[in-house]
């Protein structure tokens, strides 16, 4: 049996808003946002759980990654969130809009290593792509107005 993704989503976002942004199962302990996005074709609205990690030096941003669990391409939110610039994030209870950059070169692989190093997981999601393609990098900073 295959289980569609949406659905699979559609679980984690409503444990996460029944829990404070906490969910349990794999994601149990480890830090996740909902990234809302626009679909670049389609202008859906959409809601994407992610883990992230924090930057430490700016409360205001964060970092998630295009790991798609090692897949050979990178997942649609990661082209819609590039092509639109902006997003919103919900993260615990709080609810704020977000400008969107990718990371690249040295930073890239740093914070990349970093997120690898708590979460073994992303390191073999990086060894599934060698030669295929970089888990890209994304930053989430917040806005203010």
């Amino acid at each position: 049996m295959t289980t569609n993704p949406n659905d699979w989503n559609a679980s984690i976002i409503a444990e996460f808003r029944a829990n404070e942004g906490r969910v349990g199962g794999q994601f149990e302990g480890a830090p996740l946002v909902l990234v809302h996005h626009q679909g670049r074709k389609s202008g859906r609205a959409m809601v994407s759980p992610m883990m992230y990690l924090a930057d430490e030096d700016d409360p205001d941003r964060i970092y998630v990654f295009a790991s798609k669990a090692g897949a050979p391409t990178n997942p649609d939110w990661y082209y819609n969130l590039l092509a639109a610039g902006v997003a919103e994030v919900e993260r615990g209870t709080e609810r704020f809009s977000v400008s969107v950059s990718e990371v690249v070169g040295d930073d890239r692989d740093r914070i990349f290593n970093e997120q690898a190093g708590r979460y073994p997981g992303f390191a073999g999601y990086a060894e599934q792509t060698v030669g295929v393609r970089t888990i890209p990098v994304v930053a989430l900073t917040r806005t203010r107005g």
